[in-house]
């Protein structure tokens, strides 16, 4: 574990296996710690021959936290419903390039960007903003940022929106509530998430930060036209089952960005589940082969 100093504020993150090996960033969902990336998950890519970076974004877990800066949330989804300009405390190119001020305290040139969900759209901002770092992308479980697709079902929604917890065990019971909702329905094991969440918790609880991430995500608005300016090798990954960001998201992703691979899964919702492990391994140590 270690911390960066990045564009004035510090980023927490956690390396596996050898730096001489090629480098996959992993760029975390909204309002979660590194630990989305299970370790496990981590120590088997770095067992395929890749140096594996995680890192906490912005406002959780262990990164800077930003609960001196002002902000509106009612005004931000008031703004964001009527399609009207989003104001947030920071937008998804900042938190981009917070990811590439880690490779710089890395010292890695390139790197292999992987993000999921909100991490995703981080990830995409990072190869459109900075293309030269960017070996390959992979954007698991995400979107283009447009409006007419990704949507999330009602009941994802709701998740989505829910009052955030204030001790710990409204935030491992909430945390299991929503994983039955927005998680793989044949693999859900209440027992593993109740032990992440309570990880998460005594980490660095932080639940407020959803709402700064969510603003972020509002205010940078459609990637479209800087997708479509991509070149370099890319993977969409994406689960038929996902609630909250439906798939025609990655069927759209993959579309737009010129080459794209696309890989669903069918038994995949919006997590990624032990049983995922090997094809989603797979399927990066394929594009990592193909981008050297």
């Amino acid at each position: 574990m270690g911390t960066a100093a990045v564009n004035g504020i510090e980023i927490c993150f956690e390396t596996f296996g050898d730096p001489a090996h090629p480098t996959l960033l992993l760029v975390n969902g909204l309002g979660s710690q590194l630990l989305g990336w299970d370790e496990g998950f981590c120590r088997q890519l770095a067992g395929r021959g890749h140096h594996v970076v995680r890192f906490d974004n912005r406002d959780v877990g262990l990164s800077t936290w930003f609960d001196e800066v002002a902000y509106d949330f009612a005004a931000g989804f008031a703004a964001f419903r009527q399609r009207a300009p989003v104001v947030a405390p920071y937008t998804l190119s900042d938190m981009a390039a917070d990811a590439v001020g880690v490779l710089d305290h890395l010292g890695v040139e390139q790197a292999h960007v992987v993000g999921m969900s909100m991490g995703g759209m981080i990830a995409q901002t990072v190869a459109i903003d900075f293309p030269g770092r960017v070996a390959s992308l992979c954007s698991i479980m995400s979107s283009t940022g447009e409006r007419e697709v990704g949507k999330p079902t009602p009941e994802a929604n709701a998740a989505l929106l829910a009052k955030p917890p204030k001790t710990r065990h409204d935030a491992i019971e909430l945390a299991v509530a929503n994983a039955k909702v927005l998680g793989s329905p044949s693999h859900f094991d209440a027992a593993r998430v109740a032990a992440v969440a309570a990880a998460a918790y005594d980490r660095g609880f932080h639940p407020i930060a959803s709402a700064r991430h969510l603003l972020a995500v509002w205010q940078s608005g459609s990637r479209l036209d800087g997708l479509r300016s991509l070149s370099m090798p890319t993977l969409v990954i994406h689960g038929r089952c996902d609630p909250l960001i439906q798939l025609d998201g990655g069927l759209r992703t993959a579309e737009v960005i010129a080459g794209a691979d696309l890989l669903v899964l069918g038994d995949m919702g919006h997590d990624l589940a032990p049983p995922l492990w090997d094809r989603v391994v797979d399927a990066l140590s394929g594009l990592v082969g193909r981008a050297s």
